[in-house]
């Protein structure tokens, strides 16, 4: 067997419809060559897998810095409006060097948490004041390298925020994130380079950060490209008025006028939404991701997820403002918002949640080889103990429903990315100590 060969051997596997037992999956450069089901007893030389084997997670949507925010935004009460000065706060103390650790630790946290891809919606582009770098990607350059040291895969989401509100300019704090204008957005955009682990996508902030004459360019950026569009969309009624008010739609039928939606792009959020608005998204095949743990934290608003994917919208999940980093959590939520609002239960199954956690996950990334566990897809897969106070007690055969229903990022025992492990039985094995470097992280940016 070469260094690029591996075989695993996974107790029990989630194959997409059901759970199986004794799967072996042979791997080779990365990718999944063969998987055998039917193998009661390890291979010799096999690595072997103990409890539930799913493919690796998709984090569809992530703002890394946020995650210095963590228990510090819960003091008191305030609105979305209030939390994002606080937001502002941290975002003017990041410097490349700073960020790189930060976004480090926190991809590290996200493979404990069994995620092997994550889409990172960056905008914090240029230094305070908005004097761009030496290197303009040099913000964007630490995420990909963070990504890497953190052994995950990363989408890029390099987004346009152009200015405060309708007709506004930026603010002194959003100052760093514009470029001025679409088109130099899109000049700069274009130096980012993919590699092995990272693809470059765009996005539009929202409707309200990038003027409607401009949408057209950052669209026609990303399909010139074959690239993920993903956009904050309808997180906050007060982004409706404003938007109906300046342009008289709303921001999903502003889109729909300058040619954003569709296949490739994704809804964040989509929470304020009309009938209208809903058969548009899911009309043109324009997926939406949602991140309840975030939608809860910030009082934004329950998502109309069910009408929406009913409609034709993939759904995919993110941990967006990283109030916990959990996809098991994103998942659960997202039925267990459903189940209050309508008082009825079983809006999707365990394996559709799943779904969303996975291939339609990686779908909105532009991974379109990741997220199953079959020939030819990259080996990417995500191991919880089903022997935890959480889990231990059902049979395996409802392994599906116990990861989304009872599970924690706390039970993931393996993260392996590429036929790699990057966690192996619970430890991180490229950042040893990932508690402390988050500490160090987030303590670097208050000190500043």
């Amino acid at each position: 067997m070469t260094a690029t060969q591996r075989t695993y051997w996974l107790e029990h596997a989630w194959l997409g419809a059901r759970v199986e037992p004794g799967v072996t999956v042979a791997v080779a450069d990365g990718r999944i060559t063969a998987v055998h089901r039917d193998t009661p007893a390890p291979p010799p030389g096999a690595e072997i897998l103990r409890g539930l084997t799913l493919p690796g997670l998709a984090n569809a949507h992530s703002h890394a810095f946020h995650r210095a925010l963590r228990s510090a935004v819960q003091v008191g009460s305030g609105t979305f409006w209030t939390w994002r000065e606080v937001m502002y706060a941290t975002a003017d103390r990041l410097t490349p060097d700073t960020y790189h650790a930060l976004a480090r630790a926190v991809y590290a946290e996200m493979a404990l948490a069994g995620i092997t891809t994550v889409g990172e919606f960056h905008y914090v582009h240029h230094a305070p004041g908005g004097t761009p770098y030496a290197d303009p990607n040099a913000m964007g350059e630490a995420l990909l390298a963070a990504a890497a040291e953190a052994g995950i895969r990363i989408t890029l989401l390099d987004t346009a925020y152009l200015s405060s509100g309708f007709g506004r300019p930026p603010t002194s704090h959003q100052l760093r994130f514009s470029d001025g204008d679409a088109d130099a957005w899109a000049a700069r955009c274009s130096l980012l380079k993919e590699r092995d682990h990272a693809r470059i996508g765009a996005a539009i902030h929202s409707v309200r950060a990038v003027p409607a004459e401009q949408l057209a360019t950052v669209a026609r950026w990303a399909e010139e490209r074959r690239a993920p569009l993903h956009v904050h969309l309808s997180e906050q009624t007060a982004e409706n008025e404003a938007c109906q008010e300046a342009h008289g739609c709303t921001p999903t039928q502003l889109l729909a006028l300058h040619g954003v939606l569709g296949p490739r792009t994704t809804g964040v959020h989509n929470t304020h939404l009309t009938a209208e608005d809903i058969a548009l998204i899911g009309g043109s095949g324009t997926g939406t991701c949602m991140c309840p743990t975030t939608e809860r934290d910030l009082a934004d608003g329950i998502g109309p997820a069910v009408a929406l994917q009913n409609e034709g919208s993939p759904l995919s999940l993110g941990s967006d403002s990283h109030a916990v980093i959990d996809l098991f959590e994103e998942a659960r939520a997202m039925e267990l918002n459903e189940r209050l609002r309508s008082r009825t239960r079983g809006h999707w199954t365990a394996a559709a949640l799943l779904r969303a956690a996975t291939a339609d996950g990686h779908a909105a990334l532009g991974w379109h080889d990741a997220g199953t566990i079959e020939p030819g897809a990259l080996a990417d897969l995500t191991t919880i103990a089903l022997d935890s106070v959480r889990t231990a007690g059902p049979p395996p055969a409802l392994g599906a429903e116990t990861a989304v229903f009872a599970a924690t990022a706390a039970d993931v025992r393996h993260t392996v990315v590429g036929g790699r492990h990057v966690v192996r039985d619970g430890a991180h094995t490229r950042v040893p100590d990932v508690p402390g470097a988050l500490a160090r992280a987030v303590d670097a940016l208050r000190a500043r």
